[in-house]
């Protein structure tokens, strides 16, 4: 019990470390990314106040927001604030970044887990089909659905969901996270489900595609092995050698390309919440880019780097459930 306590805090210390380190490098590359577009934020910042504003008044928001300050020192003050978890104020919504974020981030996180585990139970349940049945006419026929999902823009996809499913068929609503007029505390767990399943299998259907192929070439690769061959000999069938040698072989790297595709859900879901009008944090930073709210787009851009680290962290400490083999490595 000692080791295993001692191995998984090494194991969160070490990616502790990594994900400060990733995190430092983000908020720099992030802030001068930013620094260099050509929109100025102050203007933005008085376009989106819908009002003119006197000369004086625009000192004021200039020296609000440090414009006369260096990039550097801008930055310190910026970091500094982070670090005391102030991520400062949204110009667009004038509010608090983190008040934001830690609101649309509910909606978010529903979303890009049922599309994270219908993409992964997916890709993994096809891959497995089609690697237990390669070149046989099923392998083909999924094979090419993949390798044109695959290749197919998420929004795309949302749109013909939309067009399909709510417009003509009704079965769906339009959009949004909860029924139109009906006030947030009054809308019930099932309302919000029923709202979310058009837009995780959207996710989701763009994202199996690769676990999929991925598992079937794995399995293959495992199938075509000595000691399967040997199993064969032996006169296993073709589920035993799936349960006993595939699944075991075929489950970490099926799993390490899951949970790194948190970063690639994140960036599906700002396409498929601004085509289903889903209030999460895709659509925030779609909001905060197209109006150059700064503090924002820097804060969101930042959360979505620690929930990928943290989503790789988990797998890291779940590979040596799943394997055996690696936790006898690390101990």
């Amino acid at each position: 019990m000692k080791n295993i306590i001692s191995r998984l805090a090494g194991i969160l210390v070490k990616n502790i470390i990594k994900t400060v380190s990733i995190l430092f490098a983000v908020s720099i590359i992030t802030f001068i990314l930013v620094n260099a577009s050509p929109v100025e934020p102050v203007q933005q910042y008085i376009l989106n106040m819908g009002s003119a504003v006197s000369q004086e008044q625009r000192e004021e928001i200039e020296e609000y927001w440090g414009v006369d300050e260096p990039p550097a020192q801008r930055y310190v003050n910026w970091i500094s604030g982070v670090a005391r978890g102030d991520l400062g104020e949204s110009s667009l919504y004038r509010r608090p970044v983190a008040d934001i974020i830690s609101e649309r981030f509910l909606n978010s996180l529903a979303l890009m887990i049922s599309s994270w585990i219908l993409s992964g139970v997916i890709g993994f349940v096809l891959g497995c089909v089609m690697g237990m049945n390669r070149n046989a006419l099923s392998d083909k026929i999924i094979k090419k659905i993949c390798y044109t999902l695959s290749s197919i823009p998420a929004f795309w996809l949302g749109l013909v969901f939309l067009i399909v499913f709510s417009v003509w068929l009704g079965w769906f609503p339009i959009g949004f996270s909860s029924p139109i007029g009906v006030l947030s505390s009054d809308v019930t767990i099932w309302q919000k489900i029923y709202h979310l399943i058009l837009p995780a299998l959207t996710l989701s259907f763009v994202s199996f595609s690769n676990i999929a192929l991925h598992t079937r070439q794995k399995l293959i690769d495992v199938l075509n092995s000595d000691y399967v061959l040997f199993a064969r000999a032996r006169g296993e069938s073709e589920w035993s050698i799936l349960k006993r040698h595939g699944l075991r072989n075929i489950l970490i790297p099926a799993l390490t390309l899951q949970f790194a595709s948190f970063a690639e859900l994140f960036g599906g879901s700002v396409l498929v919440e601004n085509v289903f009008s889903y209030p999460g944090l895709g659509s925030a930073v779609a909001a905060a880019g197209l109006n150059s709210d700064v503090p924002l787009l820097l804060g969101i851009t930042l959360f979505s780097t620690l929930f990928v680290c943290v989503g790789n962290m988990i797998a890291d400490m779940l590979y040596g459930v799943v394997d055996p083999r690696i936790r006898e490595v690390r101990e």
